[in-house]
């Protein structure tokens, strides 16, 4: 006979004091960290466990004895259901004060070098409807909320458009309202939704890979302008057309109205061709007195407003002369190469999306900048002797790697050519933690500054100045 697991205990009246990543808090037991989602420092709850490892468990509440005096009210209607803005029931204050804590831990527990004291981290103006880019998934499997399980509800339709459950890839949430992104995001997101039940319109089957709606993308700009991107999943002309046309029809605010059929099996659209069904293939936005285009495939930062913040304060930390060369990695659609520019003698950008790189010329050529040149290919191979040989050795690099930070290859370039100052701008402190810790050997901090590009959520961006020893 096989041996049967033990049942997985119950922590009862668990205080939460700390909060971790991924938007979850933390409290402790028998000198176990116990990583809980869904709760905040203060709160007293009976924590039942899943999962259970020699240093650490992790549980989710069924109880709660005493709520955190913290605690406010959450303004979205799917709060706990469609597991963003994790952190709505936070006091805004009270974030910035963990998000800041979050990049100060990271630097000490990873980076391991000495520090400069960190700049206050700033704040969002907006704490709603700061989103300048969301996508949507289709699903013919809805996720039902608690209270509808509580009560028994019998559901008719399981049809839905909204965000993934986190950690079920097949269940989505249908959203009525989302406080992320302004009009017209919801009205197109509800119009597509009931126009599709009343022509019976076949919503994706994300275990079955089957079905006509699959995904979609809504992009917008401070300027007025506005892309649609409606992902197919199967190639099923006249009902392509139907959604389409209303969407046209309905929404003539629409600038750029595109299209996709992916019969993938995973959802991304870099490698799939973008059609234009009406307006311009692109959208514009402007910042500090430039335009950037943005194509349906660009990356540009999704919270404009603290974009401009962001970028100032990196632009600040390089101090940049007019004989200066600057490399931007990853760079793309060039918004920061654009941005420093006219302060620098020229500026080298290398982005991994060709059609970024395209876009970043096209910035440069719409804003009459000369100094700016573009390379599309994968960091590590296109940073190399032969390339800085060819196009100088950079007085500064601004890098903005995603995620996963910097390859150990892209890090041992920086350390041969050595320039005078690095502007590391990171989403996830821990990596950028452990690429300062790589490059200590010849470099050290000497300013860190956070900034909240995500309010209600556990994400912060950080700038942090690293000068050659």
């Amino acid at each position: 006979m096989g041996r049967k697991n033990k049942p997985l205990p119950v922590i009862e009246k668990l205080e939460i004091i700390d909060v971790a990543a991924e938007g979850k808090a933390i409290g402790k037991f028998n000198e176990l960290v116990v990583f809980v989602p869904g709760v905040i420092p203060g709160d007293i709850v009976d924590v039942q466990i899943n999962r259970k490892k020699s240093s650490f468990m992790e549980g989710y509440p069924i109880r709660f004895h005493k709520h955190s005096d913290k605690k406010t009210s959450p303004e979205c209607a799917h709060f706990g259901e469609c597991g963003g803005c994790k952190w709505q029931n936070l006091p805004y204050p009270d974030q910035l004060f963990y998000k800041q804590k979050q990049v100060t831990d990271s630097f000490q527990r990873i980076g391991k070098v000495e520090l400069p004291e960190t700049a206050p981290i700033i704040g969002s103006e907006n704490i709603y409807y700061y989103r300048n880019k969301l996508e949507f998934t289709f699903s013919n499997r809805r996720w039902m909320t608690r209270e509808e399980v509580a009560n028994k509800t019998e559901i008719e339709n399981f049809n839905a458009l909204g965000f993934h459950v986190p950690k079920m890839f097949d269940r989505v949430v249908d959203i009525n309202k989302c406080l992320l992104q302004g009009d017209p995001s919801n009205e197109i997101r509800n119009h597509i939704r009931t126009f599709a039940l009343e022509n019976n319109l076949s919503f994706y089957d994300l275990r079955a890979n089957s079905g006509l709606l699959r995904t979609m993308i809504i992009r917008t700009t401070d300027i007025g302008e506005l892309m649609v991107i409606v992902i197919f999943g199967a190639n099923d002309k006249p009902g392509i057309e139907k959604v389409l046309e209303s969407l046209k029809k309905t929404f003539p605010q629409i600038t750029s109205l595109q299209y996709v059929i992916n019969l993938k099996l995973n959802d991304t659209i870099t490698d799939q061709n973008v059609i234009v069904y009406s307006g311009n293939e692109f959208i514009f936005e402007e910042m500090a007195g430039l335009k950037f285009k943005i194509g349906p495939k660009s990356f540009y930062q999704t919270n404009s407003k603290q974009a401009f913040t962001l970028y100032k304060k990196a632009k600040e930390f390089a101090g940049l002369h007019k004989e200066d060369t600057v490399y931007d990695l990853y760079t793309g659609t060039g918004t920061i190469a654009n941005f420093v520019a006219s302060d620098c003698k020229k500026v080298i950008g290398i982005e991994y999306v060709p059609e970024a790189i395209e876009d970043a010329k096209e910035n440069s050529k719409i804003n009459g900048l000369t100094n700016t040149l573009f390379f599309a290919g994968d960091m590590k191979d296109v940073l190399n002797e032969g390339f800085i040989n060819k196009h100088g050795r950079p007085d500064v690099i601004i890098t903005d790697p995603p995620r996963a930070g910097m390859h150990q290859d892209v890090i041992n370039t920086i350390l041969n050519i050595l320039p005078a100052k690095i502007v590391y701008v990171s989403c996830n402190p821990a990596t950028q933690a452990r690429d300062v810790n790589l490059l200590s050997e010849k470099y050290q901090v000497t300013a860190i500054q956070p900034v909240d590009m995500f309010p209600h959520t556990h994400h912060v961006e950080n700038v942090a100045l690293l000068k050659l020893k």
